[in-house]
């Protein structure tokens, strides 16, 4: 796995062995951030589920101006560590070792996400249960976006009941990026 594009262009990221995390695909990668480049430029990031931290680390080598990685994981969590210093943003990203419920209750009233990625283990729920906190919450910025990678078969249905927008889905062979925005807001993205 490796960053795309950006200032930490071609560099290798360090992953975990073994099925612990499931990193998205370079191809897959590189699909999500052609929809998201023209909006990442001094934007702040939130991944969480982060795993090695392949996508927060790739938004702020396109321009994000911060990067906050969510991951339970201590040894994931360690190469998220590794990643950001092999990529030299360090000082742009900020680790938070616990689980990602937790990490949003600290993160609460604190800062406000222009976008929040999601990777969560598929088909336990997990992404249900962000999405009904957030929907209460104030970290999603108010021209934010959530986007979600699930499971290709991940019904999103209750999402409109919490008060969110489906306003992109892109199916890749196995799994999907579903984009969200809170209902009632004009499209972007």
């Amino acid at each position: 796995m490796r960053v795309i594009a950006g200032n930490a262009r071609r560099i290798q990221l360090k992953t975990l062995d073994g099925i612990e995390t499931r990193p998205t695909t370079d191809r897959i990668k590189e699909t999500l951030f052609n929809m998201l480049a023209p909006y990442l430029y001094d934007c702040i990031f939130l991944d969480l589920f982060a795993g090695s931290g392949g996508i927060g680390i790739e938004a702020l080598s396109r321009g994000a101006m911060e990067a906050v990685f969510v991951e339970n994981n201590p040894k994931a969590m360690q190469c998220v560590k590794e990643n950001l210093a092999r990529t030299h943003m360090e000082r742009k990203g900020m680790t938070m070792s616990m689980d990602v419920m937790t990490a949003l209750y600290k993160l609460e009233g604190e800062k406000q996400f222009d976008y929040i990625f999601m990777d969560p283990p598929y088909s336990r729920g997990l992404e249900e249960r962000v999405l009904t906190y957030l929907s209460g919450s104030s970290l999603l910025a108010q021209e934010g976006v959530i986007i979600v990678e699930a499971a290709k078969d991940t019904d999103f249905g209750y999402a409109k009941d919490l008060g969110f927008t489906v306003i992109k889905n892109k199916v890749y062979k196995t799994n999907k990026h579903v984009f969200l925005e809170p209902s009632g807001r004009r499209q972007i993205c």
